[in-house]
């Protein structure tokens, strides 16, 4: 718990740090130095994570990365996996509630790195309009888009129903999407302050084209990263491949675990 916490404060640190750096530069034209300190911070994230928190970062499967656009649609279990991904792939926006834009100078922040902000308060039309406005921005400047299927953060050994807006999204810009396989949450599950020390490893794997049907591509997508993050996790932590389970979508505001989940049903 004591990495934990000392992680925990040292990320705050750097976040304060970084936020202060950027803010000159979001009245003036152009992303580039803001992209640039914001893949600093990530990579200095990472760097506290090992020498702080004890948790290694591996990359595999980068000869997997398309050139051009693409989606890159990542296992969700971990407040860590952006940190993860970001400073791995270049040009790349990502797909993110306007909940965060309440916190001070970040919706800025996220204007300025191109980010695609849905409008998660003004129901299905505002929503779809907002994510629609973003992907045509994201397609004309041929940008990679990182996307989170499940929606929520899966606690190990567990997923969520893969959500068809990855798919909606891969047929509006016409680019294949890039399933990535992880088990960082081993080491750092969902928002948990305590950090476990290993190596944590993201796996970009074969691409998925454009094209398919909704359902097959949901299930070509859900398949490969489910059954590559169970190999992952067995792998971390030396026991069988196990399945992931199905877990129901937790209420909104909260994080999902399997006590909770039995309890509901108890």
């Amino acid at each position: 718990m004591i990495r934990g916490l000392l992680f925990t404060g040292v990320y705050y640190v750097l976040s304060f740090v970084y936020v202060l750096l950027s803010l000159p530069f979001l009245a003036l034209p152009g992303r580039g130095p803001v992209t640039a300190i914001i893949r600093s911070y990530t990579r200095a994230v990472n760097i506290a994570l090992h020498l702080v928190g004890g948790v290694k970062k591996e990359v595999r499967g980068r000869e997997n990365l398309p050139e051009g656009a693409f989606i890159l649609a990542p296992k969700h279990a971990s407040w860590g996996d952006g940190f993860m991904v970001y400073p791995e792939v270049k040009n790349l926006a990502f797909v993110t509630g306007d909940h965060l834009e309440r916190f001070p100078l970040v919706g800025g922040i996220l204007r300025k790195l191109g980010a695609i902000v849905i409008d998660t308060c003004g129901g299905g039309e505002r929503k779809a309009s907002s994510l629609a406005k973003g992907m045509t921005r994201a397609r004309e400047e041929g940008r990679r888009v990182l996307i989170y299927p499940e929606g929520h953060l899966a606690p190990v050994g567990y997923h969520f129903r893969y959500k068809p807006g990855v798919w909606h999204m891969q047929t509006a810009m016409d680019v294949p999407i890039v399933p990535v396989a992880t088990n960082l949450n081993c080491f750092w599950n969902q928002e948990e302050i305590e950090k476990t020390p290993g190596t944590a490893v993201i796996e970009f794997l074969e691409p998925i084209p454009a094209g398919l049907p909704k359902d097959e591509a949901l299930k070509r997508l859900s398949e490969a990263v489910e059954t590559r993050s169970a190999e992952l996790i067995a792998e971390a932590t030396g026991r069988p491949v196990e399945p992931t389970r199905l877990l129901p979508d937790p209420d909104k505001g909260t994080v999902a675990t399997p006590e909770a989940e039995a309890a509901k049903t108890a």
